[in-house]
Protein backbone atom coordinates (compact mmCIF):
# COMPACT_ATOMS: atom_id res chain seq x y z
CA UNK A 1 0.00 0.00 0.00
CA UNK A 2 1.41 3.14 -0.70
CA UNK A 3 1.62 5.41 2.22
CA UNK A 4 5.13 7.33 2.00
CA UNK A 5 6.20 9.81 -1.19
CA UNK A 6 8.82 12.18 -1.80
CA UNK A 7 8.94 14.62 -4.77
CA UNK A 8 13.02 15.24 -5.77
CA UNK A 9 14.11 18.26 -6.93
CA UNK A 10 16.70 20.00 -8.85
CA UNK A 11 18.31 23.44 -9.20
CA UNK A 12 15.48 25.00 -11.83
CA UNK A 13 12.73 22.88 -11.06
CA UNK A 14 9.40 23.87 -12.60
CA UNK A 15 7.22 25.16 -10.07
CA UNK A 16 3.87 24.13 -11.60
CA UNK A 17 5.00 20.13 -12.40
CA UNK A 18 6.02 20.27 -8.51
CA UNK A 19 2.53 21.59 -7.66
CA UNK A 20 1.02 18.27 -9.37
CA UNK A 21 2.46 16.72 -7.57
CA UNK A 22 1.93 18.08 -4.06
CA UNK A 23 -1.67 18.27 -4.97
CA UNK A 24 -2.10 14.94 -5.48
CA UNK A 25 -0.25 13.19 -2.63
CA UNK A 26 0.67 16.29 -0.58
CA UNK A 27 -2.55 17.39 0.37
CA UNK A 28 -3.88 15.91 4.05
CA UNK A 29 -7.56 15.07 3.15
CA UNK A 30 -8.33 12.33 6.00
CA UNK A 31 -10.94 14.45 6.71
CA UNK A 32 -12.75 13.00 3.80
CA UNK A 33 -12.03 9.88 4.46
CA UNK A 34 -8.79 9.87 1.68
CA UNK A 35 -6.01 8.77 2.55
CA UNK A 36 -3.45 11.02 4.26
CA UNK A 37 0.43 10.25 2.61
CA UNK A 38 3.44 10.74 4.58
CA UNK A 39 4.66 12.84 1.78
CA UNK A 40 8.09 15.18 1.34
CA UNK A 41 9.82 17.23 -0.65
CA UNK A 42 13.12 16.49 -1.12
CA UNK A 43 16.63 18.89 -2.26
CA UNK A 44 19.24 16.81 -4.11
CA UNK A 45 21.26 19.77 -4.36
CA UNK A 46 21.04 21.91 -1.12
CA UNK A 47 18.47 23.03 1.17
CA UNK A 48 17.18 26.48 -1.20
CA UNK A 49 16.73 25.23 -5.34
CA UNK A 50 15.86 28.16 -7.16
CA UNK A 51 12.95 28.03 -10.23
CA UNK A 52 12.08 29.11 -13.47
CA UNK A 53 9.84 31.72 -12.36
CA UNK A 54 11.68 34.81 -11.64
CA UNK A 55 13.28 34.93 -8.03
CA UNK A 56 11.11 32.45 -7.04
CA UNK A 57 12.95 29.51 -4.15
CA UNK A 58 12.16 26.43 -3.03
CA UNK A 59 13.53 25.39 0.62
CA UNK A 60 13.35 22.02 2.37
CA UNK A 61 14.88 20.49 5.47
CA UNK A 62 15.02 17.39 3.61
CA UNK A 63 17.69 15.92 1.82
CA UNK A 64 18.64 12.54 -0.37
CA UNK A 65 18.65 10.26 2.66
CA UNK A 66 14.71 10.92 2.93
CA UNK A 67 14.56 9.08 -0.69
CA UNK A 68 15.60 5.64 1.37
CA UNK A 69 11.79 4.87 3.04
CA UNK A 70 9.87 6.39 0.32
CA UNK A 71 7.41 4.00 -1.31
CA UNK A 72 7.44 6.10 -4.44
CA UNK A 73 9.68 8.96 -5.76
CA UNK A 74 8.46 11.84 -8.22
CA UNK A 75 11.02 13.66 -10.17
CA UNK A 76 9.51 17.42 -11.49
CA UNK A 77 9.99 18.75 -14.49
CA UNK A 78 12.98 21.10 -14.37
CA UNK A 79 15.00 24.03 -16.71
CA UNK A 80 18.22 22.51 -18.57
CA UNK A 81 17.23 18.77 -17.26
CA UNK A 82 17.06 18.09 -20.84
CA UNK A 83 20.73 18.60 -21.08
CA UNK A 84 22.54 19.08 -17.10
CA UNK A 85 24.44 16.26 -15.30
CA UNK A 86 22.98 15.09 -12.44
CA UNK A 87 24.10 14.02 -9.01
CA UNK A 88 25.11 11.06 -8.92
CA UNK A 89 23.84 10.46 -5.45
CA UNK A 90 21.01 11.11 -6.36
CA UNK A 91 21.07 8.93 -8.97
CA UNK A 92 22.49 6.35 -7.16
CA UNK A 93 19.38 6.61 -4.51
CA UNK A 94 16.84 6.00 -7.28
CA UNK A 95 18.30 3.09 -7.88
CA UNK A 96 18.32 1.96 -4.70
CA UNK A 97 14.48 2.15 -4.44
CA UNK A 98 14.26 0.31 -7.53
CA UNK A 99 16.00 -2.19 -5.96
CA UNK A 100 14.17 -2.38 -2.84
CA UNK A 101 11.19 -2.47 -4.79
CA UNK A 102 9.93 1.08 -4.41
CA UNK A 103 8.25 3.39 -7.51
CA UNK A 104 9.86 6.42 -9.20
CA UNK A 105 7.74 8.74 -11.41
CA UNK A 106 8.82 11.65 -13.61
CA UNK A 107 6.65 14.66 -15.08
CA UNK A 108 7.41 15.55 -18.36
CA UNK A 109 11.66 16.32 -18.27
CA UNK A 110 12.10 14.81 -15.16
CA UNK A 111 12.14 11.43 -17.56
CA UNK A 112 15.47 12.71 -18.32
CA UNK A 113 16.90 12.35 -14.50
CA UNK A 114 15.58 8.14 -14.73
CA UNK A 115 17.56 7.98 -18.12
CA UNK A 116 20.80 8.94 -16.31
CA UNK A 117 20.03 6.62 -13.44
CA UNK A 118 19.88 3.53 -16.37
CA UNK A 119 16.24 3.26 -15.32
CA UNK A 120 14.94 3.48 -18.89
CA UNK A 121 16.97 0.62 -20.21
CA UNK A 122 15.03 -1.48 -22.44
CA UNK A 123 11.89 -0.05 -20.40
CA UNK A 124 8.99 2.13 -22.72
CA UNK A 125 8.83 5.44 -21.62
CA UNK A 126 6.84 8.27 -22.28
CA UNK A 127 8.23 11.85 -22.76
CA UNK A 128 7.31 15.01 -24.47
CA UNK A 129 7.11 15.31 -28.15
CA UNK A 130 9.01 18.16 -28.10
CA UNK A 131 11.71 16.25 -26.14
CA UNK A 132 11.63 12.78 -28.17
CA UNK A 133 14.16 13.07 -30.04
CA UNK A 134 16.86 14.52 -27.61
CA UNK A 135 15.35 11.74 -25.12
CA UNK A 136 16.48 8.81 -27.55
CA UNK A 137 20.08 10.39 -28.61
CA UNK A 138 20.93 10.84 -25.05
CA UNK A 139 19.39 7.11 -23.74
CA UNK A 140 19.41 4.70 -27.04
CA UNK A 141 18.31 1.94 -25.01
CA UNK A 142 15.37 3.47 -23.97
CA UNK A 143 11.81 2.66 -25.56
CA UNK A 144 9.98 5.98 -26.23
CA UNK A 145 6.48 6.23 -27.02
CA UNK A 146 6.26 9.60 -27.88
CA UNK A 147 2.38 9.92 -28.70
CA UNK A 148 1.33 8.76 -25.63
CA UNK A 149 0.44 10.29 -22.24
CA UNK A 150 2.05 8.12 -19.93
CA UNK A 151 3.70 4.97 -19.27
CA UNK A 152 3.70 2.26 -16.34
CA UNK A 153 6.18 -0.05 -17.12
CA UNK A 154 6.68 -1.53 -13.82
CA UNK A 155 8.28 0.25 -11.46
CA UNK A 156 8.79 2.94 -13.59
CA UNK A 157 5.95 5.60 -14.62
CA UNK A 158 7.03 8.14 -17.41
CA UNK A 159 4.64 11.30 -18.00
CA UNK A 160 4.55 13.28 -21.06
CA UNK A 161 3.74 16.74 -20.14
CA UNK A 162 2.44 19.00 -17.11
CA UNK A 163 -1.50 17.52 -17.41
CA UNK A 164 -0.43 13.64 -18.24
CA UNK A 165 1.43 14.30 -14.68
CA UNK A 166 -1.40 14.76 -12.98
CA UNK A 167 -2.77 11.39 -15.29
CA UNK A 168 0.03 9.46 -14.45
CA UNK A 169 -0.21 10.37 -10.45
CA UNK A 170 -3.83 9.54 -10.46
CA UNK A 171 -3.00 6.20 -12.18
CA UNK A 172 -1.10 5.43 -9.07
CA UNK A 173 -3.75 6.00 -6.84
CA UNK A 174 -5.77 4.16 -8.97
CA UNK A 175 -3.72 1.30 -8.74
CA UNK A 176 -2.92 1.58 -5.11
CA UNK A 177 -6.02 2.77 -3.52
CA UNK A 178 -8.95 2.00 -6.07
CA UNK A 179 -10.49 3.78 -8.54
CA UNK A 180 -12.90 5.21 -6.06
CA UNK A 181 -10.03 6.80 -4.31
CA UNK A 182 -8.61 8.74 -7.63
CA UNK A 183 -12.33 10.05 -8.60
CA UNK A 184 -12.39 11.71 -5.26
CA UNK A 185 -9.17 13.51 -5.10
CA UNK A 186 -9.72 13.98 -9.32
CA UNK A 187 -13.54 15.59 -8.23
CA UNK A 188 -11.80 17.59 -5.72
CA UNK A 189 -9.00 18.95 -8.48
CA UNK A 190 -11.87 19.53 -11.22
CA UNK A 191 -9.92 17.03 -13.15
CA UNK A 192 -10.86 14.29 -15.19
CA UNK A 193 -10.88 11.22 -12.95
CA UNK A 194 -9.20 8.94 -15.79
CA UNK A 195 -7.57 9.98 -18.98
CA UNK A 196 -6.05 6.11 -20.31
CA UNK A 197 -1.90 6.25 -20.51
CA UNK A 198 -2.52 5.13 -24.17
CA UNK A 199 -4.48 8.53 -24.96
CA UNK A 200 -2.25 10.43 -27.67
CA UNK A 201 -0.65 13.96 -26.74
CA UNK A 202 -3.21 15.72 -29.47
CA UNK A 203 -0.23 16.77 -31.76
CA UNK A 204 0.23 16.04 -35.48
CA UNK A 205 4.04 16.04 -36.58
CA UNK A 206 5.79 16.94 -38.09
CA UNK A 207 3.30 19.86 -37.73
CA UNK A 208 2.75 22.40 -35.07
CA UNK A 209 -0.60 22.49 -33.57
CA UNK A 210 -3.20 24.28 -34.88
CA UNK A 211 -3.28 28.07 -32.95
CA UNK A 212 -7.19 27.91 -33.21
CA UNK A 213 -9.59 25.01 -32.04
CA UNK A 214 -12.42 24.19 -34.74
CA UNK A 215 -13.33 21.33 -33.52
CA UNK A 216 -13.62 21.46 -29.81
CA UNK A 217 -17.50 22.15 -29.79
CA UNK A 218 -17.83 18.75 -32.04
CA UNK A 219 -15.75 16.71 -29.64
CA UNK A 220 -18.07 18.22 -27.29
CA UNK A 221 -20.97 17.11 -28.76
CA UNK A 222 -19.24 13.33 -29.41
CA UNK A 223 -18.67 12.90 -25.87
CA UNK A 224 -22.24 13.48 -24.77
CA UNK A 225 -23.83 11.24 -27.28
CA UNK A 226 -21.28 8.59 -27.06
CA UNK A 227 -24.38 6.21 -27.43
CA UNK A 228 -25.12 7.30 -31.29
CA UNK A 229 -23.47 6.09 -34.47
CA UNK A 230 -22.66 9.10 -36.28
CA UNK A 231 -20.71 9.77 -39.63
CA UNK A 232 -18.33 12.23 -40.68
CA UNK A 233 -20.72 13.70 -42.72
CA UNK A 234 -23.01 14.57 -40.02
CA UNK A 235 -19.69 15.79 -37.59
CA UNK A 236 -18.60 17.57 -40.57
CA UNK A 237 -22.60 19.00 -40.78
CA UNK A 238 -22.25 20.64 -37.14
CA UNK A 239 -18.75 22.07 -37.86
CA UNK A 240 -20.07 23.59 -41.13
CA UNK A 241 -17.25 22.26 -42.97
CA UNK A 242 -17.07 19.84 -46.07
CA UNK A 243 -16.29 16.46 -44.95
CA UNK A 244 -12.74 16.24 -46.27
CA UNK A 245 -11.87 19.31 -44.82
CA UNK A 246 -13.23 18.21 -41.11
CA UNK A 247 -11.74 14.95 -41.02
CA UNK A 248 -8.67 16.98 -42.04
CA UNK A 249 -8.83 19.62 -38.98
CA UNK A 250 -9.94 16.81 -36.71
CA UNK A 251 -6.47 15.05 -37.29
CA UNK A 252 -4.63 17.92 -36.53
CA UNK A 253 -5.91 19.30 -33.39
CA UNK A 254 -6.30 15.24 -32.10
CA UNK A 255 -3.79 13.61 -33.62
CA UNK A 256 -5.98 11.08 -34.11
CA UNK A 257 -9.11 9.98 -36.52
CA UNK A 258 -12.81 10.70 -35.50
CA UNK A 259 -13.26 7.17 -35.57
CA UNK A 260 -10.83 6.32 -33.39
CA UNK A 261 -11.70 8.93 -31.18
CA UNK A 262 -14.58 8.14 -29.88
CA UNK A 263 -13.88 4.58 -29.90
CA UNK A 264 -11.43 5.61 -27.46
CA UNK A 265 -13.58 7.22 -25.96
CA UNK A 266 -16.36 4.84 -26.05
CA UNK A 267 -13.82 2.45 -24.06
CA UNK A 268 -12.88 4.99 -21.27
CA UNK A 269 -16.63 5.57 -20.65
CA UNK A 270 -16.93 1.78 -20.47
CA UNK A 271 -13.73 1.52 -18.08
CA UNK A 272 -15.87 4.15 -15.91
CA UNK A 273 -19.17 2.34 -15.64
CA UNK A 274 -17.00 -1.07 -15.18
CA UNK A 275 -15.09 0.34 -12.22
CA UNK A 276 -17.85 2.37 -10.58
CA UNK A 277 -21.19 1.18 -11.37
CA UNK A 278 -23.37 -2.47 -11.02
CA UNK A 279 -24.25 -2.22 -14.45
CA UNK A 280 -24.15 -5.45 -16.71
CA UNK A 281 -22.18 -6.39 -19.62
CA UNK A 282 -24.58 -5.41 -22.05
CA UNK A 283 -26.36 -2.66 -20.34
CA UNK A 284 -22.61 -0.96 -20.32
CA UNK A 285 -22.75 -1.74 -24.17
CA UNK A 286 -25.73 -0.08 -24.61
CA UNK A 287 -24.73 2.95 -22.66
CA UNK A 288 -21.55 2.68 -24.99
CA UNK A 289 -22.63 2.43 -28.44
CA UNK A 290 -20.85 -0.86 -28.86
CA UNK A 291 -24.61 -1.89 -29.05
CA UNK A 292 -24.14 -5.67 -28.06
CA UNK A 293 -21.90 -7.21 -24.83
CA UNK A 294 -19.69 -9.17 -27.61
CA UNK A 295 -18.95 -5.51 -29.84
CA UNK A 296 -17.81 -4.55 -26.37
CA UNK A 297 -15.69 -6.88 -25.56
CA UNK A 298 -14.10 -7.13 -29.25
CA UNK A 299 -13.02 -3.84 -29.05
CA UNK A 300 -12.04 -3.51 -24.80
CA UNK A 301 -9.56 -6.57 -25.73
CA UNK A 302 -8.01 -4.79 -28.60
CA UNK A 303 -7.63 -1.45 -26.53
CA UNK A 304 -6.29 -2.75 -23.15
CA UNK A 305 -5.50 -6.98 -23.40
CA UNK A 306 -8.37 -7.89 -21.54
CA UNK A 307 -12.51 -8.56 -21.17
CA UNK A 308 -14.45 -6.13 -19.75
CA UNK A 309 -15.37 -8.86 -17.03
CA UNK A 310 -11.91 -9.64 -15.66
CA UNK A 311 -11.20 -5.61 -15.65
CA UNK A 312 -13.64 -5.38 -13.70
CA UNK A 313 -12.67 -8.33 -11.32
CA UNK A 314 -9.26 -6.14 -11.40
CA UNK A 315 -10.56 -2.59 -9.94
CA UNK A 316 -14.01 -4.45 -7.46
CA UNK A 317 -13.03 -8.16 -6.63
CA UNK A 318 -14.27 -11.20 -7.74
CA UNK A 319 -17.45 -10.55 -6.52
CA UNK A 320 -18.10 -7.70 -8.82
CA UNK A 321 -18.22 -9.56 -12.26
Amino acid sequence: MLKNVAAVLLDGVHPFELGVVCEVFGIDRSDESLPAYDFAVVSAEGPTLGTHVGGLTVTTPYGLERLEEADLIAVPAGSDYVSRDYPPELLDALLRAVDRGARVLSVCSGVFVLGAAGLLDGRRCSVHWRQAEELFRRYPRAIIEPDVLYVDEGPVVTSAGTAAGIDACLHIVRQEQGPEVANRIARRMVVPPHRDGGQAQYIERPLPRSECDTVGEVLAWMQRHLDEEVTVEQLAARAHMAPRTFARRFQQETGTTPYRWILRQRVLLAQELLEASDETVDAIAGRTGFGTAAALRHQFVRALGTTPNAYRRTFRGPEAA
